[in-house]
């Protein structure tokens, strides 16, 4: 298995169907094929050896598909940099997988200077973007004119082809090794325990393809022989545009997305109807989000993928058939089941596996787990213990087996001897009409040593009181979970794929503490 076999497929089978759209940029999969060649052989030019790491700094692009496909056609490993990192934490992805040459569009030209500027590896800069190179850069265009075409390595689907670092949001960012086939047993296994159909898609990709979901949704849909469509950064406006002007079928998103899509498309009378395939993970997702989408989207199949980057990254699915089954709504609220690649357990902390209901910590272990940390043996060995990867998160299994993920470990509150899992306070919150996103975090209480605090974002024209939002939450759950303090903000931190950052609100509150505490 190798993830450049899908575009050889399509070469053969309708090579002048259209493979890359991009802005004016239009490409066939044979135009894209030979850039793909061609590029493979002037990253050789540029010095670098097979297994050599090469980043990228860029929005999504026509671009960031070959260089990806580059990367793997000539057995070189991708390295995607997040560029929403702060300077430091680019610097130290680079220095720390050793990356030797990086292609940048044109927002990324002073990142790029002050990467090479401190770490010694970084040898080349490749310039994508539009306009003039800049100096110290050599142009992507003409590295691609002049590279000579070089045979496909087609690299051994146990060997290393990616390296993603993680977020970043739990403390120092972690290089996680990934294989081609490991890569492929997700892609695969994610695609046929959907129901998914073999067929070829107009695809567009919105959220940003240095995150595992979105750059394995596009060797996935390589592999399908689909069309790309690049959105270089999300709207609401821009990606219904899209979806209406390129007739789109196909996208994966994360739920901040869908929601602001959703009412964008509400507002405007914008038509969806193009669309035929939803998928969305990446963070939780509320049931008011599910229900809407459901209710404006009815003919569009509906997929949720839990995982994470460590399992390539899919461990279950939600299939359209479980958002729709009216016998068992609650299952809007799993993850799913395990992915047919996927054997998923919950257990103690002495990796003991606990029985149906009982919550505990999800691992995972398949085709499809990483084959560790970059420089990292110690955190490999913690997180691959006994040959199952340590997710850190914490769910159960319902009798059918459909895993419903409550937390993570360390966003777990303990407030009076009682455990509250933030995940569970948020999706009742949700359901609150005059909130609009939410963050439960715990902070220290004289009294119950942690006190349960919600950090909540309103809704135009709302304002909802403590004791209003305890009791909307107390009718729903047990009382003690109902948050004793809360603190109305303009937003939420977020990462660049939409995930609240607690620990980012943690620091904040830490830094300025909580309102005090309502009576328990």
């Amino acid at each position: 298995m190798y993830l450049t076999q899908g575009l050889h497929r399509s070469l053969q089978t309708d090579p002048d169907a259209v493979a890359v759209v991009d802005r004016s940029v239009r490409r066939t999969f044979r135009e894209l094929a030979d850039r793909v060649a061609r590029l493979a052989g002037a990253f050789g030019a540029l010095g670098l050896d097979e297994g050599d790491r090469v980043g990228m700094l860029a929005a999504n692009s026509v671009e960031y598909i070959e260089y990806a496909l580059a990367c793997a056609w000539g057995g070189y490993v991708f390295a995607p940099i997040n560029n929403r990192w702060s300077p430091a934490e680019m610097a130290y992805q680079v220095t720390d997988a050793g990356i030797e040459v990086v292609v940048v569009d044109g927002d990324g030209v002073e990142d790029a200077r002050a990467l090479q500027a401190v770490s010694p590896c970084l040898r080349e800069l490749v310039y994508c973007g539009e306009g003039e190179v800049p100096a110290g850069f050599r142009s992507y265009e003409e590295l691609v004119g002049a590279g000579t075409p070089v045979d496909d390595v087609r690299v051994p689907g146990t060997r290393m082809v990616g390296l993603l670092y993680t977020g970043g949001t739990t403390g120092e960012p972690k290089g996680v090794m990934l294989s081609g086939g490991q890569l492929q047993t997700s892609m695969l296994g994610a695609l046929a325990g959907a129901g998914g159909p073999n067929r070829s898609e107009r695809f567009l990709h919105a959220a940003p393809l240095y995150h595992l979901a979105a750059l394995g949704s596009a060797f996935q849909q390589v592999m399908l022989g689909s069309t790309h469509y690049l959105l270089p950064r999300f709207t609401p406006e821009a990606l219904v545009e899209m979806i209406e002007t390129e007739r789109i079928t196909s996208t994966t998103l994360v739920p901040t997305m869908i929601q602001r899509m959703l009412d964008h498309a509400e507002r405007t009378g914008a038509d969806l109807t193009s669309l035929t395939q939803l998928g969305y993970g990446a963070s939780p997702i509320s049931t008011a989000v599910l229900e809407k989408a459901i209710a404006m989207l009815p003919a569009v199949r509906l997929t949720q993928r839990y995982g994470m980057t460590e399992l390539g990254p899919v461990a279950t699915v939600l299939r359209d058939e479980d958002h729709r089954d009216p016998a068992h709504p609650e299952r809007l609220r799993s993850a799913g089941r395990a992915a047919l690649h996927a054997e998923v357990r919950v257990v103690d902390e002495n990796d003991a596996e606990l029985p149906t209901g009982a919550v505990g910590e999800i691992v995972v272990k398949g085709g499809n787990m990483m084959l560790g940390y970059w420089n990292k043996p110690d955190a490999t060995a913690d997180a691959l213990r006994n040959g199952w990867m340590h997710t850190g998160d914490v769910g159960y299994f319902d009798e059918h087996g459909y895993l419903y993920v409550v937390d993570r470990l360390k966003d777990m509150i303990v407030t009076g001897g009682e455990n509250v899992y933030s995940v569970e306070v948020e999706n009742v919150l949700h359901q609150h009409p005059g909130i609009d996103s939410c963050a439960v975090v715990g902070v220290p209480d004289p009294a119950w040593g942690e006190r349960v605090h919600a950090v909540l974002v309103s809704r135009p024209g709302h304002s909802p009181e403590l004791e209003e939002v305890r009791e909307f939450v107390a009718e729903r759950i047990a009382r003690y979970k109902a948050p004793r303090s809360i603190e109305m903000v303009d937003d939420l931190p977020r990462s660049p794929v939409g995930k609240i950052l607690k620990r980012t609100i943690r620091e904040q509150l830490r830094a300025a503490p909580a309102p005090p505490a309502t009576a328990r």
